[in-house]
């Protein structure tokens, strides 16, 4: 199968008319965004690195996809350094929410998220380590704007640190956005 296949195959034009109304969730960030990442070490070390976030309808309208590379692909030397991974997300009614699943290749990471609107931001809730939640949270979202971050607790979510930060703008002239 070619890689054009592919994408023709997994690649829809908008959101499934039964499902348009719970898809738009997250097809509002369908489009290409740039984005300034903030990485936040245990001792307060900030790290920023400029990024790019692109998403897009797949699989019949049925779902998002979304591919998220750190550095930026025009700022990448080849060295391998960064992360270039994908979400693949779906309203799921059984949950009545979002399954999200990130994968990260570079780090050999698979995440599985349940996501729900909490008040004005998008949370996606899951846990991978003993005794750790975690939450990535979309907030301040405007159709030109969003913030997000990662946070995890170690005490059932009585507290919460902050691991990352985005602050995203939607490119110029992105007309992909709602399909």
């Amino acid at each position: 199968m070619s890689v054009d296949s592919m994408i023709d195959a997994l690649h829809a034009a908008g959101p499934h008319p039964e499902l348009a109304d719970r898809l738009m969730l997250f097809g509002q960030f369908v489009g290409a965004w740039d984005v300034d990442v903030t990485f936040i070490q245990p001792d307060g070390t900030r790290m920023e690195v400029p990024a790019e976030w692109h998403f897009g309808w797949a699989l019949e309208g049925r779902a998002v996809v979304d591919v998220w590379i750190a550095p930026r692909r025009s700022l990448r030397d080849g060295s391998g350094d960064g992360e270039y991974g994908a979400s693949l997300r779906f309203f799921d009614p059984t949950v009545d929410g979002w399954r999200s699943t990130w994968i990260g290749p570079g780090r050999r990471v698979v995440m599985p998220f349940v996501a729900r609107p909490v008040g004005d931001e998008i949370v996606l809730e899951g846990s991978f380590a003993e005794g750790v939640l975690e939450q990535w949270v979309f907030s301040d979202v405007s159709e030109d704007r969003f913030q997000w971050r990662a946070v995890e607790s170690h005490d059932g979510g009585a507290t919460w640190t902050t691991k990352q930060e985005m602050a995203a703008r939607r490119r110029g002239g992105d007309a992909g956005r709602a399909g």
